[in-house]
């Protein structure tokens, strides 16, 4: 495949991430990237009680993100390339909804020290679809801590990410609406989602030369 690539997977619980990101890995031949949730202590809690866990459930997150992020700037000589159905900003977009006050500052601090220090993707693909959608494909897929999902929450927070995209301008970005597509189901559109992945790399590598 040319040039390795680093491709994060974004977007709301329930969006689809992980399933885009493993037809890619095959696509792509590339290093897969997931996200340990399932590791962090305070997540079931949190899902009962937000306002008592959510400081706890952040800051788990933050630290454990911030280790994976950085274990990719290991080389791997057999699949250069690196997929991840996550990028540290969504930390920050999950933090800005649970956390306020001082517990917020505190976050933000330690965020800001942090993000400078992991590796910059190439493209972003922004994953997106309805609330109907999402909370379909939420209780489908039968997690426990899942069970109760508040439609309120993941309301806020759909509209958190809308807001985050709607002005991210780090890397080059891939929005995608997922409500109607059916990823698993269609190799077509996955070579479509690989193909616009490569064109927006090579333009921002483009972009990144002339400002050299």
């Amino acid at each position: 495949m040319g040039t390795p690539l680093y491709i994060a997977v974004e977007g709301p619980i329930g969006v689809g991430k992980t399933t885009l990101v493993s037809l890619l890995q095959e696509r792509m031949n590339a290093r897969r990237v997931l996200e340990n949730f399932e590791e962090n202590p305070f997540l079931a809690d949190f899902y009962t009680d937000r306002d008592r866990y959510a400081f706890q459930t952040q800051i788990f997150f933050l630290m454990s993100r911030f280790k994976q992020q950085s274990d990719l700037l290991q080389p791997d000589l057999f699949r250069p390339s690196i997929i991840s159905d996550y990028h540290l900003l969504k930390d920050r977009i999950f933090a800005q909804l649970t956390l306020s006050g001082e517990e917020l500052s505190l976050y933000e601090a330690v965020y800001r020290s942090l993000e400078s220090q992991i590796l910059k993707p190439d493209v972003l693909i922004y994953l997106h679809a309805s609330q109907r959608v999402l909370m379909e494909r939420i209780q489908k897929r039968g997690r426990d801590f899942e069970a109760d999902f508040d439609p309120e929450y993941l309301m806020r927070l759909s509209e958190r990410y809308q807001e985050h995209f709607a002005t991210y301008d780090d890397t080059p970005l891939l929005a995608i609406d997922t409500s109607t597509l059916n990823v698993p189901e269609s190799g077509e559109v996955v070579e479509d989602i690989y193909q616009k992945v490569l064109a927006l790399a090579e333009r921002g590598r483009n972009v990144s030369e002339k400002a050299v």
